[in-house]
C-alpha cells in the first residue's frame, strides 16, 4: 500500500512539474511553447478529414410561405386604397412559422447549429450511424476531452484562481506607490492568462493600436463570462458588477484591494443615479483602468448583437468598441444560463476541443453634437456587428425572460394593414 501511495506522489509531482514547466511559466510571460500550436495543427486536420455537409434538396412549406409572400408583396398595387388577396393570409402564417420556429429572439439564446459535426454533439438531427471508423475516432476523443484535457484544465483553472486571491492580496498591501499599479496589472494578466491556457485558447487580436486606454469606457458583445477572460488576456480592465458571495465573492474582494473595480451591493444596483455617478468618478481619473461594460447586459449565442443598455453611453466618457467573435466549431462558447448553471458550463468548456476566437479593437468613438445617448449606443453597436459579421438587432436582451410589449405587437399589426389595405392607410389615419 506504501508503494502505492508513493507512486501516485511521484505522478503528482511529475504533473505538476510538467505543467509549470511547460504551461504556466510560458503563460505568465506571455509566450508559447508551440505545444497549443501543434494540438490545434492535429485538430483542425481531425475536423476536416470528418467534415460533413447536409443540403436539404426539397422545397419546405416554410420556403413555399416565404415566395408566396415575397410574389405578394412585390406585385402591383393600385396606389390609393388597397387590394385583398387570398394570398395575404400567408404572410400571418409565415411570421406564426417563423414565431414557432426561429424567430429572431428566441434562436439568439439557444447555441449555434452548425453544419458539420464536430465530434462534440450531434448538431444535425438526420445525423445517423456512418462508419466504425468514425465511431472509434469518436470514442477516441472523448478520452482526450475527458481523460487528458479535461484533467490539465481544471488544474490550471484552480492554479490560476488560487493565484488570483493570493496574488492580489499580496499587492493590496503595498503603498500606493506607482509600482503598486504596475504589479497589480501584471498579476491579474498572468492569471488570466493562465485560465487562458487551461481551456486551451486559440485568439487572434485585431488592431492593437485601437485598444482601451486609461479614463475610458470598453464595451463589447457578451457570449459567456469567459469574455472576461479573453480581453483581459491582453490587457487589464476595471469589472463593473454586483458583489456575490462564495467563490466569486472571494475572487472580488481579493482583486479589489490591488485594483480600483467597480463592485455594488444588490440594494446600489437599482439606484441608477448612484451608479452613474461612481463610473463617472472612475473614467475621470485618468490613471485608473478603462471599465469593461457589457451592454446587452445578458449573454447572446454569438450570432448577433442584441440592444445595447444606453447607461453607459451616459457618462460622457470616451467609449472604446471591442468585437468578439467565437468558432463554434472548436466549442460552444455561449452559456445559456437558463439551462447550465455556471459550473455546469465551466465543466463543458472545460471538456470542448478548444475555445478560437478574433477579437477586433474598434477606434475609439464619442457621442456627436445633437446624438442622445440612446443614438449613441445604436451607433456603436452597428460598428461591433459590423465588424465581427454579427446580425445587428434592435430586441432587448431582457426578452430572454420577459414578455414582448404591446407595442411591437402593435407594430407589426400596422406594418400588415399598410400592406393590404394599401399605402395611404396611414396618411388617412391621421
Amino acid at each position: 500500500m506504501e508503494d502505492f501511495w508513493a507512486g501516485a506522489l511521484w505522478t503528482m509531482k511529475i504533473w505538476l512539474y510538467l505543467i509549470v514547466g511547460l504551461i504556466m511559466i510560458p503563460a505568465m510571460f506571455g509566450f508559447s511553447l508551440g505545444i497549443s500550436e501543434t494540438y490545434m495543427t492535429i485538430l483542425v486536420k481531425t475536423l476536416e478529414v470528418l467534415f460533413f455537409h447536409y443540403v436539404p434538396g426539397r422545397l419546405s412549406i416554410y420556403n413555399y410561405l416565404d415566395i408566396r409572400q415575397y410574389i405578394r408583396f412585390y406585385r402591383p398595387k393600385p396606389l390609393v386604397g388597397g387590394d385583398f388577396s387570398l394570398s395575404d393570409c400567408f404572410y400571418f402564417s409565415r411570421r406564426g412559422i417563423e414565431s414557432i420556429i426561429e424567430d429572431e429572439v428566441t434562436q439568439r439564446f439557444t447555441s449555434e447549429e452548425l453544419v458539420s459535426w464536430n465530434l462534440l454533439t450531434r448538431t444535425n438531427n438526420d445525423f445517423q450511424y456512418i462508419s466504425l471508423r468514425l465511431t472509434l475516432v469518436y470514442g477516441l476523443g472523448i478520452f482526450v476531452r475527458y481523460c487528458i484535457l479535461a484533467p490539465l484544465r481544471i488544474t490550471l483553472a484552480c492554479i490560476g484562481l488560487t493565484w488570483l486571491v493570493i496574488g492580489t492580496s499580496a499587492v493590496g498591501i503595498l503603498p500606493n506607490w506607482r509600482i503598486k499599479s504596475w504589479l497589480s496589472e501584471w498579476v491579474h494578466v498572468m492569471c488570466y492568462r493562465i485560465c487562458a491556457r487551461g481551456l486551451s485558447a486559440t485568439i487572434l487580436y485585431h488592431n492593437r493600436e485601437n485598444k482601451p486606454k486609461k479614463g475610458g469606457i470598453c464595451v463589447a458583445n457578451h457570449t459567456s463570462p469567459i469574455d472576461i477572460v479573453i480581453l483581459c488576456n491582453d490587457g487589464c480592465y476595471a469589472m463593473v458588477g454586483q458583489v456575490h458571495g462564495g467563490l466569486m465573492g472571494v475572487l472580488q474582494r481579493a482583486m479589489v484591494r490591488s485594483c480600483p473595480h467597480v463592485w455594488f451591493e444588490r440594494a446600489e444596483m437599482k439606484d441608477r443615479h448612484l451608479v452613474t455617478k461612481r463610473l463617472k468618478d472612475h473614467v475621470n481619473d485618468k490613471t485608473k483602468l478603462p471599465i469593461l461594460i457589457f451592454p446587452e447586459g445578458t449573454c447572446v449565442n454569438n450570432t448577433s448583437v442584441m440592444m445595447f443598455k444606453k447607461g453607459s453611453f451616459e457618462i460622457g466618457a470616451t467609449i472604446y468598441p471591442v468585437a468578439i467573435k467565437y468558432d463554434p466549431k472548436f466549442g460552444d462558447a455561449f452559456w445559456n444560463s437558463s439551462k447550465y448553471s455556471m459550473v455546469s458550463y465551466l465543466l463543458r468548456m472545460m471538456t470542448s476541443w478548444a475555445l478560437v476566437c478574433n477579437v477586433w479593437y474598434l477606434p475609439a468613438m464619442h457621442q456627436q453634437e445633437g446624438e442622445d445617448a440612446v443614438q449613441f449606443a445604436n451607433r456603436v453597436k452597428s460598428a461591433i456587428a459590423h465588424q465581427g459579421g454579427l446580425l445587428d438587432l434592435q430586441w432587448d436582451g431582457g426578452l430572454k425572460r420577459a414578455k414582448v410589449k404591446e407595442s411591437f405587437k402593435e407594430q407589426q399589426q400596422k406594418q400588415y394593414s399598410s400592406m393590404v389595405v394599401g399605402e395611404d392607410s396611414s396618411s388617412n389615419s391621421d
